[in-house]
């Protein structure tokens, strides 16, 4: 069994998985949680669904910010050898990552070429299309 995780404060991962559904409505099944909308610990929310997963289960897990309490309430889970938590996560790392899933697990080197590829879509537009030679009329 594999699970797609989207955590956040609030309903950030919520958005990210409706953006993700338009986008890719054949994707992946995802969980979202939603950190601080109810009065449930985080952990909790976490808890419910981490607790059942076996050594040969896998769960890719994207996070809002590292340092937080969300990315950090899944710490504890890196123990299982198929638990990966990826913070910092946009529009772009999640369809890259989606896109390639297949049957076997996922690698750390194909997680970190995602990463790579997710933070070269973060560009300030000013500047590149400045760079490029183009200006607003050209658009």
């Amino acid at each position: 069994m594999r699970k797609i995780i989207f955590a956040s404060h609030l309903n950030f991962a919520k958005g990210l998985e409706e953006t993700v559904k338009f986008i890719m409505p054949n994707s992946a099944e995802i969980v979202t949680i939603a950190a601080y909308t109810q009065n449930i610990p985080v952990e909790e929310e976490i808890a419910v669904q981490l607790d059942d997963l076996t050594e040969e289960d896998e769960a890719i897990i994207f996070t809002d910010l590292l340092g937080g309490s969300v990315n950090q309430a899944f710490v504890p889970y890196l123990s299982n050898p198929h638990v990966h938590v990826i913070t910092g996560m946009n529009l772009p790392l999640i369809i890259t990552v989606l896109l390639g899933l297949g049957d076997e697990y996922v690698e750390p080197a194909f997680l970190e070429k995602a990463i790579q590829e997710g933070q070269e879509q973060i560009i300030y537009v000013n500047s590149y299309l400045a760079a490029q030679g183009l200006d607003d009329e050209d658009e």
